[in-house]
Formats: structure tokens, sequence, C-alpha cells
């Protein structure tokens, strides 16, 4: 086995729950909603350009997926473009985050949650690197 990337990650809950991912995935992060394959369970594929890298899926019947639960799961990064730009979006939405720089690299770091209590990284190359 050679792992080569990450393809995507997926996120599982009730479905009044994934409505509020997609939109907040969506308007506050900036994936776009697209294509998903014909499944018989009800969910959402979000994109980052062409890659489907969040796939938000509705939990059965009886499974229970209480939001903001600690345990090993921490966050999910993404690299980005336009830092001032998003720091205004998490702004509109009163989105709560902290900022870090990397040391030695220009990058810039946006650490925030989403609704669900899920950790979100958004990565900037400040300096064109």
């Amino acid at each position: 086995m050679s792992v080569q990337g990450l393809n995507h990650y997926n996120l599982r809950a009730s479905r009044q729950t994934l409505d509020t991912l997609r939109d907040f995935y969506v308007e506050v992060v900036g994936l776009k909603a697209g294509h998903r394959p014909p499944f018989g369970s009800y969910g959402y594929w979000l994109y980052a350009g062409q890659q489907a890298v969040l796939h938000l899926s509705e939990a059965s019947v009886g499974e229970v997926r209480p939001p903001n639960v600690t345990n090993t799961f921490d966050h999910v990064a993404f690299s980005c473009v336009d830092y001032a730009g998003t720091v205004d979006r998490l702004e509109q939405f009163n989105v709560r985050y902290s900022v870090d720089d990397v040391p030695l690299t220009s990058q810039r770091q946006i650490f925030f949650v989403d609704p669900a209590g899920n950790g979100i990284e958004l990565n900037f190359i400040l300096d064109g690197r």
C-alpha cells in the first residue's frame, strides 16, 4: 500500500445537522456542493475545486451521532488563498476564530469549529511562495 494523499473526510449526522453543516461549509468555508452518486442514503459531497473533499452522510435510524463530543479527532486543514477575504467572511458570519503564524514558513493559520464542534484549520502562504 502506498498512500498518495487525502481523498476526503466524512461527517455523519442527522439530516437536520447535515443541512446545517452543508450551509456552513459552503457559505463560511467556501466549499461548493456538487455531484454525489445516487447512494441509497441521504447526503452531500462538498468540493474544493474538482475534488470532493467532504462527504456528509445521514446517520442511520437509531444511530446516535452527538455533536460537540471530545475524542481524538482535532481538526481538518485546507490550503487556502485570500486571507483578508476569508477573515471578512468569518466575521460576517460571526464565527469565532484564532490566528497563528508558523515559524519560518510565511504560513498563517486560522482555526475555528463548525456547528457540530469539528475543528477546521485554514492555511495561507502570505508571501506568495
